[in-house]
């Protein structure tokens, strides 16, 4: 089993397979389409899958501006959730949500169907749903009149990603299979579906046969030199400041690991790239953690260091940190990890960093990619350089992967104090540091070669170490971990 924080709604494995998302950087990536002429302005639907990346902010999911006094949005804001529609400057359709989203490693749905053809206004003239269920705690509502309008099918400026008015309210984190849908109002059932062995579990479908009229679009984010491809067939959108390396394997149908931005307290980091790139903050000597932790399983996952400190360091844990000074990771039984100036291994040094460490390899560079795997079943981990497996007495010399060579014997998961192990990096001595990983859904950082595991998953720059695989939920399902 595993621990996912706040429990993600993404862990079955599915018929319908989601391939890919989008990363969107919460600083200057966004999309636009201005459509040729208007489609319906009373009858429409927009369905979306979001991870989120940066809490606390005000966040623009998808904006049609016609011009200063009338737009139509979906956006975070405080962490609630808030649909919009203003025509001559006048609010005439609000739901702002009551509930938080506050689970970075989840993928949630969101569905905002809209009909103000109805003559009286009710709930049913503007639904929302989240993750399958019609949201009916609001903290805000106003309910449209007969035939007030909305822009989102409009031939108006359509934005995904920020505000379409200005340079700001960016979005941070993954979007996938984002579908608005012109001249119906549609539930959540059109898009998703509850598992059938996890009745909880919410799941995409398959949307490529629904109707989608004049204006809608589908965006699967399948092309990464487009990442604005209509799949649908219809016009594209214009993307700004994204690339392939932003498109993603983590989905609806298959979460990765990222790094957790709430397990922070003490580390006072800055995490970006889709939480997978992580900026030591003003703590010396706490460290930040996976998203995901492991009981049992075999798991791969590298690690760039691109602002180096002598003191950087990188492994695995079976806690966040609980001290901010003389707390770092290798103080205590249960974390494992090597050293940026030495290689030197880290383990149960106590809150005193000058305790001897074990030789284990050699020092790494800046830009050097760390490779750390993870053996659960057999209690032992290994970590490479460049592709390069320590030889576990000093040097980085092993190009092909032995169980046998290089092993660090660690505590079974079920023994240490919390049951499981997490992926951890830190720092110690003051210097700030900065680590990209990749867990295989989304690397911070650019792969030149690409490597999957052995079930297909996975975007890795070194080979993944026969019978290890990437931190994900379906091979967390496959694998027992």
């Amino acid at each position: 089993m595993a621990f996912l924080i706040g429990g993600a709604n993404s862990a079955a494995d599915t018929a319908f397979s989601v391939d890919n998302s989008c990363r969107f950087d919460g600083s200057s990536a966004y999309m636009t389409l201005t459509p040729g002429s208007a489609g319906s302005q009373v009858t429409q639907t927009y369905s979306v899958w979001v991870k989120r990346s940066k809490l606390g902010d005000e966040e623009f999911i998808m904006y049609a501006r016609k011009d200063a006094d009338d737009d139509t949005r979906l956006y975070f804001e405080n962490d609630t959730l808030r649909f919009q529609c203003t025509v001559n400057n006048t609010t005439h359709t609000r739901l702002w949500t009551n509930r938080v989203f506050r689970d970075p490693s989840a993928w949630y749905h969101i569905v905002i169907s809209y009909d103000s053809s109805v003559s009286t206004p009710s709930t049913s003239s503007v639904q929302m749903f989240i993750n399958g269920v019609k949201e009916t705690s609001f903290s805000a509502t106003i309910y449209p009149s007969q035939n007030d309008v909305s822009y989102w099918c409009d031939d108006s400026l359509h934005t995904i990603g920020r505000r379409s008015d200005g340079t700001s309210n960016y979005y941070n984190g993954y979007m996938a299979e984002a579908v608005l849908i012109d001249g119906s109002a549609l539930t959540a059932s059109s898009f998703g579906e509850f598992d059938e062995d996890s009745p909880q579990i919410w799941k995409p479908k398959d949307v490529s046969g629904l109707t989608f009229g004049t204006n809608g679009f589908y965006l699967d984010f399948e092309d990464s030199a487009n990442l604005g491809n209509d799949a649908n067939g219809g016009t594209d959108f214009t993307e700004t400041n994204l690339a392939a390396t932003d498109q993603a394997t983590d989905t609806p149908t298959n979460s990765f690991a990222t790094l957790n931005p709430l397990d922070n307290y003490y580390a006072e980091s800055t995490f970006s790239e889709g939480n997978c790139k992580v900026a030591q903050g003003a703590s010396t000597y706490a460290w930040n953690l996976s998203t995901i932790a492991v009981t049992a399983g075999k798991y791969y996952a590298e690690a760039k260091i691109t602002t180096d400190s002598e003191h950087a360091l990188v492994g695995i844990t079976d806690q966040s940190p609980v001290r901010k000074l003389n707390d770092i990771l290798g103080s205590d039984a249960y974390d494992y990890s090597i050293k940026f100036a030495n290689g030197d291994l880290f383990n149960n040094r106590g809150t005193d960093p000058a305790n001897d460490a074990t030789t284990y390899a050699a020092a790494f560079a800046q830009n050097d990619i760390i490779g750390i795997a993870l053996d659960c079943d057999n209690n032992k981990l290994y970590f490479s350089k460049g592709g390069a497996w320590s030889d576990g007495s000093g040097s980085w010399d092993s190009t092909t992967f032995d169980a046998a060579v290089g092993a660090v014997t660690i505590t079974a998961p079920a023994s240490t104090n919390n049951g499981h192990y997490f992926f951890a990096s830190g720092d110690y001595g003051g210097a700030v540091c900065t680590w990209e990983w990749n867990f295989g859904g989304c690397p911070a950082f650019s792969i030149s070669s690409g490597n999957a595991d052995a079930n297909g998953y996975g975007n890795f720059e070194y080979a993944v170490p026969s019978g290890f695989l990437a931190l994900n939920t379906k091979n967390l399902g496959s694998d027992g971990g």
